[in-house]
């Protein structure tokens, strides 16, 4: 699935990122594979059911979680106190709790950035390594 188009599933459109999150009380729980050690962090696009993330820290001392969390915060509009890690704190496949931000806004920044990485557009940079 492409673009703006939708599948359909038992009569109901499922957006082409609604597989990256889920919704659980009235919070955003996004699903993110985080590649640290990158030369810049950047978000890069789907991959598979999760955001790929790339982050300039190194998986020491949390750092890496830090950033990615710090990055997700910038990409979402949303302080990075809104943001939580809730699973694969070790891992780089994660899982994040998104807290006060719009799901229908959400959904727009998603998409947007899922789509400019399928057009090619490559990622958008952030933040070099310290």
């Amino acid at each position: 699935m492409r673009g703006s188009q939708a599948d359909h599933r038992n009569g109901i459109a499922i957006s082409d990122v609604d597989d990256l999150y889920s919704i659980e009380d009235d919070t955003i729980v996004l699903s993110v594979h985080v590649q640290p050690r990158a030369g810049r962090s950047a978000v890069l696009g789907r991959h598979g059911r999760a955001l790929k993330l790339r982050v300039a820290a190194p998986p020491v001392d949390e750092r890496a979680n830090t950033a990615a969390t710090t990055l997700l915060a910038e990409e979402f509009g949303v302080r990075s106190g809104d943001i939580e890690l809730i699973a694969g704190q070790r891992s780089r496949l994660k899982r994040f709790r998104i807290r006060n931000v719009d799901q229908d806004e959400f959904a727009t920044r998603l998409r947007r950035t899922v789509d400019a990485a399928d057009r090619g557009g490559g990622p958008r940079s952030r933040h070099r390594a310290e």
